[in-house]
């Protein structure tokens, strides 16, 4: 696969000042100064995840993907120029802003500002979170995922599979078209709404622990208007997560226990319904102003004993002790 995960997440503002206080102390993540008021903030080893940038314009942003090496850059720029997507070689200033050692940029067919990358810096200090967190779950995942609307889904599609690499987890195509794609075994690390504009609906962090999500939506409802969707579990990635208001028009998902998807033996295959296993009140309205959500912005009720296992990582849980006959013949243990 040429894409390998979401590197980083730059955002045009004019007050940085706001993502300081919003990115640590909702979030989690960690400042750090970049000079002329500009800010990053770190979730990981790398020196940098999400940046703020008051030399761009509100709203304007841009998405790093990342490569394997120089090589693979190459090969890409090769692609995209041979699927007649024109090609910004971008200069060693330009990669060393980005803290990368290569960096090419280009848009998608919907005109939103992708780059690539390889050689991500990885910064000297270790990590420090801005609130009291386990930590983000990135690593070879990537920083998480987005959501971007596409006015046509039929002219963008193509270009995310065949140009980028992107392989098709899941998708939806009955009363709204959405598709979600995978760079890696992240169940999605994009997915494409079809909707009357072009746009970011969300950006999605995880969580090493739930209680991260807890905490930190206890934080956001005590702040009136901050939480968009309320806290719910996902019936494709199985991830259980919240919607913040950003202090930009996209919305932030804090999220945990997100499934890997393994290439050897998963099929794509349409998603029979939209609704949440639970919760995620408010979902369809924030996607009010791009596709066209089912039954008047509100999705089919799940059907009834819809569930799905946990998905946790070794040493993240414990086993309960005790025997339930009836439990047992349930989950198939007899």
């Amino acid at each position: 696969m040429t894409i390998q995960a979401l590197g980083y997440v730059g955002v045009g503002t004019a007050a940085p000042d706001d993502w300081s206080d919003f990115a640590t102390g909702m979030v989690g993540m960690q400042v750090v100064e970049r000079g002329a008021a500009g800010r990053a903030f770190r979730m990981d080893d790398r020196k940098q995840r999400l940046i703020i940038d008051p030399a761009l314009a509100d709203g304007e942003r841009y998405f790093g993907w990342e490569v394997a090496d120089a090589a693979a850059l190459d090969a890409l720029a090769a692609r995209l120029e041979a699927a007649g997507t024109p090609v910004k070689r971008q200069p060693a200033a330009r990669a060393d802003q980005r803290f990368v050692s290569g960096l090419i940029s280009f848009t998608d067919p919907a005109g939103h500002r992708l780059e690539a990358f390889h050689g991500a810096h990885v910064a000297d200090a270790t990590f420090s979170p801005g609130r009291n967190i386990s930590g983000f779950r990135t690593g070879p995942l990537g920083m998480g995922h987005m959501v971007l609307i596409v006015p046509r889904m039929a002219d963008v599609l193509p270009f995310y599979l065949d140009v980028l690499g992107f392989k098709i987890s899941d998708y939806v195509t009955d009363g709204v078209q959405a598709y979600f794609l995978r760079a890696n075994p992240r169940h999605h690390s994009v997915a494409l709404f079809e909707g009357g504009r072009r746009g970011m609906h969300h950006l999605m962090v995880e969580y090493f622990a739930l209680d991260d999500v807890g905490q930190g939506y206890d934080l956001a409802t005590a702040e009136p208007g901050r939480v968009k969707v309320t806290l719910g579990r996902h019936p494709n990635d199985l991830v259980t997560s919240y919607y913040m208001r950003s202090p930009a028009s996209f919305l932030v998902e804090c999220g945990w226990g997100g499934r890997e998807i393994d290439d050897a033996t998963w099929q794509p295959a349409p998603m029979r319904t939209v609704g949440s296993f639970w919760g995620h009140k408010g979902l369809f309205e924030t996607l009010a102003d791009g596709p066209p959500p089912p039954d008047a912005h509100h999705p089919p009720p799940p059907p009834p004993g819809r569930r799905a296992p946990l998905q946790v990582i070794e040493g993240n849980y414990q086993r309960m002790s005790g025997v339930c006959p009836w439990w047992d013949s349930m989950s198939g243990r007899n």
